[in-house]
Formats: C-alpha cells, structure tokens, sequence
C-alpha cells in the first residue's frame, strides 16, 4: 500500500502534531507583545485621567468677567510716627510699709482715736491705754531716787568729818575707807533710780499707741475696753502705706539682654499701670530697681516700680498690667495690624494704586505692638495699605475703597 496515498475521512496525527508546535511557537511569540500592548493601554488611561483632574472643572472658573469685579475694601494710609516698643507683665501692688500697730505695754485699752480705713501721719495717736499703773511706777521710782540723793548727801557729809578726824589721827583707815564705799553706792543707786524712772517715764509714753508710718489703717482688730498685753499675737489694727506704693511684676530672661540696653541709657524707665483687661491706664511710674538673680522654675526675673499713687487708684495686692517703656522707633512707618499679610514667600501688604487697582508689595517688619506694626521697607508713607476685604484681592484686583479705617495713632 503507497504511503503518499491520501486519507478519506481520517484525521492526521502527524499534521495534528506539526499544527500544534506552530501555535505553540506563535503564542510564545506573541505573548510578550501582548503583556507590552496591556501595559501601554494602562499608562494611556493613567495619562488621561490625569489630565482631566489637572484641568480646572468649567464649573468652578470664574468668568471672564470676574477678572474686572470690582471688590469693596477699607483701606487707610500708612503713617510716619513715633512707635513705643514695651514689654508687658502681669504685676501685683504691694505697699512700700504695712505695720501691724500692737501696744507694747500691757493694761486696759481706754480710748481708740481713729476710724478704719483712715489715713494717718506718723506721730498720729492712735490709742490709749490706762495709764495710772504706769503713773504710780512713776511716782514710786521718782520718790527712790530722793531717798537715794539724800542718802548721798548725808554719806558725803559723813565722808567729810571722818576725813578730817582720820587727817588727825582720830579716826582709823578702814573706817575712812568704809565711808568711802557708801558714798559709791548710794552713787550707783542713783544712776540705778534714774534708770528706773526713765523707764517708768518711757512706759507712761507707751501707753499712748501712735502710728509709726503714714498710711491708711484697715479694720479694727480690737474694742474699748479690752485688756490688752504686749505680746498678744494679733495687734489693734494694721496700716498700709499707699503714697509712694510698688509694683512688683516679671519678664521672660529673653527680655532681660533689651531691658539692660534700656536702664544704660535710663535708669529711671517709664511704667504704666492698667486694669485687667487692658483698656484702662490707672497709673504711671517708673521702674525703681531689679532682682538679682532669675527664677530658674519660671525663667523670669522680677522687677520693682515705684508710683507716686496721689490718687490711690492702686491698691495693696491687686492684680495690675504693667507696661515698661524700653525703646522708641523714631520715624516709623506704621499700618495697623489687620494689613499685614503673609505668605511662604514672606510679608506683604495690597497697596492700591491711583487707578483703583491693588497691588501685592513685599514688605519688612521693623516692630509690633499691639495693633500698630511698623514697617522697615516697602512702604512711603502715605500708602493706601487695604486692612479689610484682603480674603477677595489678587495682584491687579479691582478695588472700591469704601470705609475708610481711622488711621494709627502714634502709640502712647
């Protein structure tokens, strides 16, 4: 039987083998070519999407005529002044004196002459105590002292006659010598009789109870009529100096390098008081002295000021703002804080320009105090600087300057 005969109806195992090494070949061909193909379609896709996000939604731009809307401001022109640079502190009053007035001699307290929250001189009388005790001392201590100066005179005289007796031969030494010895004592008696009645005289004084200091007295701690002794713990009143009175506050030690600069060239620098809240101003003085050493548990040092008080708006231990003047800018230009604005690139102001337009300038803090920045470059004065609408404006906004800020006061 030929072998090149061909088969009817029979299938061809060796064509069947032959077809598939060919399909085998084309997929290992074809496979890296298609994992490339999935691979580029992912990063066609990946691109467009990307794109689509970047591009800004249609519905969100601004038309065209946004660009020129003009925007409402309060803008107020900078300002040439002088600028006080302080350093704030919480401070509390305390009085320059407080006496706790207690009498130093014991008896029955007869008469209270002040009322409370008087204000007394020093030397005022303030109390008395019953004095007759310290009469009678008196009187006993005074009539010791006659007996005494009498005794003297007598042994003086007795002295003289043994003298002369002993002179002729009458008279024995130790007699003499004892004569001699009387007249010392009765002598040092007397030195000690007039001590005695210095001191029943400076009792005599005590019971009056006079003010050692002038201030105001507080509350009566004891009543007429009570017995009263020199050690008693608590004392008949206590009085406060007010006219001069303190100030004692602290500043953080970084201040402390700007604080010395300032007490070269002053001593004496300006201090102000205010109330809690800041507002009001209720007295001035000046700074009377340092501590020296910091408080390493809070990193400050305390200060001291002194003042005058002639209108007692201060008060012993209340809480008071204080104010220590350390530096002035002269010639600052000065804008109030709500202009400043800032940005990664630094500080800047929108300034608008003749046409009603804004423009966004750089600019250099020199100092800051309270709601007054001054500026060291970028800005004349007389710049229209704008302090509210800022949230609305870009570089060559439109502008309408509408309320107009009153302008910064040159700080006190």
């Amino acid at each position: 039987m030929d072998s090149d005969a061909p088969t009817t109806g029979k299938p061809n195992a060796s064509q069947f083998i032959q077809d598939a090494e060919v399909r085998t070949r084309l997929d290992k061909v074809i496979q890296p070519w298609r994992l490339r193909l999935i691979v580029l379609a992912a990063a066609v896709v990946g691109v467009y999407f990307l794109i689509a996000r970047s591009r800004p939604d249609s519905s969100t731009q601004a038309p065209p005529s946004a660009v020129h809307m003009v925007v409402p401001v309060a803008a107020v022109p900078a300002k040439l002044g002088d600028m006080n640079q302080y350093i704030s502190a919480i401070g509390t009053v305390t009085a320059y004196n407080t006496v706790t007035v207690k009498s130093r001699v014991d008896g029955q307290l007869d008469k209270v002459n002040f009322t409370e929250g008087q204000l007394v001189k020093a030397g005022d009388l303030l109390a008395e105590i019953d004095p007759r005790p310290y009469q009678v001392q008196l009187a006993q201590a005074e009539g010791t002292l006659a007996k005494d100066l009498a005794s003297l005179e007598n042994a003086k005289v007795l002295l003289a006659r043994d003298q002369e007796l002993y002179n002729q031969r009458v008279l024995a030494r130790q007699d003499l010598d004892n004569q001699q010895a009387a007249v010392g004592q009765y002598a040092g008696s007397i030195e000690s009789d007039k001590g005695a009645v210095d001191n029943a005289k400076l009792q005599l004084v005590y019971s009056r109870i006079t003010s050692p200091i002038t201030g105001r007295v507080g509350l009566r701690l004891v009543d007429a009529g009570n017995i009263i002794h020199a050690t008693d713990a608590t004392g008949l009143a206590v009085i406060t100096q007010l006219q001069p009175i303190a100030v004692d506050f602290g500043i953080p030690e970084d201040d402390l390098p700007s604080l010395e600069t300032a007490m070269k060239a002053n001593p004496q620098l300006p201090v102000e008081a205010y109330d809690r809240d800041f507002k009001h101003k209720l007295a001035a003085g000046t700074l009377l002295t340092t501590d020296n050493q910091i408080d390493q548990s809070t990193g400050t040092i305390k200060l001291k000021a002194s003042f005058p008080n002639q209108d007692s708006s201060l008060f012993p231990n209340q809480f008071v703002n204080a104010k220590l003047l350390v530096n002035t800018l002269h010639d600052a230009i000065m804008i109030p804080a709500a202009g400043l604005q800032r940005s990664q690139q630094g500080s800047f102001v929108y300034v608008v320009k003749p046409d009603q337009t804004v423009e966004m300038r750089g600019v250099t803090v020199a100092a800051t105090q309270g709601d007054v920045i001054a500026i060291a470059k970028g800005l004349a004065a007389g710049d229209l600087v704008v302090t509210d609408g800022v949230d609305k404006l870009q570089q060559g906004s439109h502008v309408s300057v509408q309320t107009a800020a009153i302008p910064p006061a040159s700080t006190p």
